[in-house]
């Protein structure tokens, strides 16, 4: 089971009381709502949410809109399957807007692609172009080279750790940055060739945040 992030707890919708302090009169008794993946951080899709939907979202634990096309309720992959599995839900500093925390179950987007804006955070972005180097024959470039070779894969892991141990006793922080990317970009794709995702890593971390208070 997938650990729970844990942002601040303040704005938390966990149940009925929560949800009547939303402002729904600002939108004409609906509220934008904001998908974004858990783990990733990387935001998927908007849409709106009338009372109804934020209620069944959070008994259901699967993420429900409200259909301004077909003014109705809609539950994000009901005809795809690709649904949004709801991790927490969380009201903006007005409680005019909600931003969803969510596991998708496939790509988001209706053009099939993972999310609607296509701009993920720097490390989503990152894996993305590891798994396309992955494609690439054993000559390709260097991340390919990589990905094709054991020893030297497992051999720049252990060199980058260990200059980024030496950019950190020479108290270097600009040398420590560039290090510490490197290190993180050479263990992406080590974890890369065991089939690791980067959700995969960023639940880990997750799971080492304190909980909510």
């Amino acid at each position: 089971m997938l650990a729970e992030p844990s942002p601040s707890s303040r704005n938390r919708i966990s149940n009925r009381e929560d949800v009547a302090r939303l402002d729904f009169d600002k939108h004409g008794g609906l509220v934008p709502q904001v998908a974004q993946d858990a783990y990733t951080g990387e935001v998927l899709m908007v849409g709106y949410a009338d009372v109804a939907a934020v209620e069944t979202s959070l008994e259901e634990g699967e993420v429900w809109f409200w259909s301004r096309r077909r003014q109705g309720l809609w539950k994000k992959g009901e005809t795809s399957g690709n649904t949004l599995r709801l991790v927490s839900l969380h009201g903006d500093c007005d409680a005019d807007a909600l931003l969803a925390l969510v596991v998708p179950s496939g790509p988001t987007c209706h053009t099939g692609s993972r999310s609607c804006f296509g701009a993920p955070p720097a490390l989503p972005a990152l894996n993305d172009v590891i798994l396309d180097r992955a494609r690439e024959p054993e000559g390709g470039g260097y991340t390919a080279k990589l990905l094709h070779d054991r020893n030297l894969r497992l051999k720049k892991l252990g060199e980058e750790a260990t200059e980024l141990a030496v950019a950190c006793a020479d108290e270097d922080p600009e040398r420590a940055a560039e290090e510490a990317a490197d290190l993180i970009y050479h263990a992406l794709v080590a974890c890369r060739s065991t089939g690791i995702d980067i959700a995969s890593v960023l639940e880990k971390l997750a799971e080492r945040l304190p909980r909510p208070r």
